[in-house]
């Protein structure tokens, strides 16, 4: 079957290990379903694999890829959630230490057909277009976690969302202003600022860019080049929520004094259940939410929408369609 995988790792020049090309098709096995794609999403999750960070040498060649959705034996058309839980886990599988994503132990979604868990499929709501569908399961499940799980927002926060342009960033901006929350955004790019706008956000601010007021709550993926904006931006008693450190995990000032002066809340975000993906799936289709779509390739091009996305161009998600 058509795939893209990862043949190969290098940090600086990570693309030279990607291949898309033919791949052994999945084999059913008990508890396991595979699924026949129709679409497939892109993250920074399959740049960073290609750089060996998140997956092992030893498990190249790997088919990449977390977002996906298709149709499974039965004919049902469902979504695949991404976190597989260990053997015998139980309970919140993104606190599972044993847990991984699909493409760093299994293989994932940028292929004709991936083999899943049963218990990992969601059930994709009647009429909602498939390339929503293949948004949802990494940077749509991660921000709806952030916001509304461990941020704990409610309608009338003012949410500040450090970089304006990625899946995850465009993501928090519309769920978010479908949520009522008053959705502020930095970005390095004023064009991007501008589009961010378009899509739900009421203000828009250059980086580090002083904010006319101290917001409830930070949405933090940039990492060290924004903390101590992110931590200055807070009223007393907010937080920070942070799910990546694309610019380092090392700021240089940790804002101690800050966070314990203003009693500040820092919390992690992973990812997120079945049960939020669920959830997340019937609000987008409630609420008549189109996600921000890049770009959208067939799988045969996924070359090309890596390399858009390697570049940094990308607003929203870049999508692929397989069948």
């Amino acid at each position: 079957m058509l795939a893209v995988y990862a043949a190969s790792q290098d940090r600086a020049n990570p693309l030279s290990g990607l291949v898309v090309g033919d791949r052994p098709a999945p084999e059913a096995r008990p508890g396991w379903s595979v699924v026949t794609l129709r679409t497939a999403g892109l993250n920074h999750h399959d740049v960073w694999s290609l750089m060996g960070v998140g997956l092992s040498a030893d498990k190249l060649p790997m088919i990449l890829g977390c977002d996906g959705a298709g149709v499974d034996e039965s004919g049902r058309e469902v979504i695949v959630h991404s976190v597989v839980a260990s053997d015998g886990w139980s309970g919140d599988e993104t606190l599972d230490p044993g847990r991984t994503l699909l493409s760093e132990l299994h293989p994932g979604t940028l292929a004709e057909q991936v083999a899943v868990p049963t218990r990992n499929l969601v059930a994709k709501p009647e009429g909602m277009p498939w390339e929503t569908a293949a948004c949802l399961s990494t940077a749509w499940l991660t921000a709806y976690r952030m916001l509304f799980v461990n941020g704990g927002l409610t309608p009338g926060a003012t949410v500040l969302v450090q970089g304006a342009g990625g899946g995850v960033a465009t993501a928090l901006i519309q769920l978010g202003s479908a949520a009522g929350l008053r959705m502020w955004v930095t970005s390095r790019d004023e064009a991007k600022g501008a589009r961010a706008l378009e899509i739900g956000a009421d203000r828009a601010f250059g980086s580090g860019e002083r904010l006319p007021d101290r917001v409830d709550a930070v949405m933090e993926t940039v990492g060290a080049a924004t903390w101590s904006h992110s931590v200055n931006s807070l009223k007393p008693g907010g937080a920070i929520v942070i799910s990546g450190a694309t610019s380092g995990d090392a700021p240089a000032k940790a804002e101690l004094t800050k966070i314990f002066f203003k009693q500040l809340r820092v919390i992690g975000s992973t990812m997120g259940t079945k049960a939020e993906l669920e959830r997340l799936a019937a609000f987008v289709q409630g609420k008549g939410i189109t996600p921000v779509i890049d770009s959208v390739r067939p799988l045969a091009e996924a070359r090309e929408g890596f390399e858009h996305m390697a570049n940094g161009d990308v607003f929203g998600k870049v999508i692929f369609t397989v069948s």
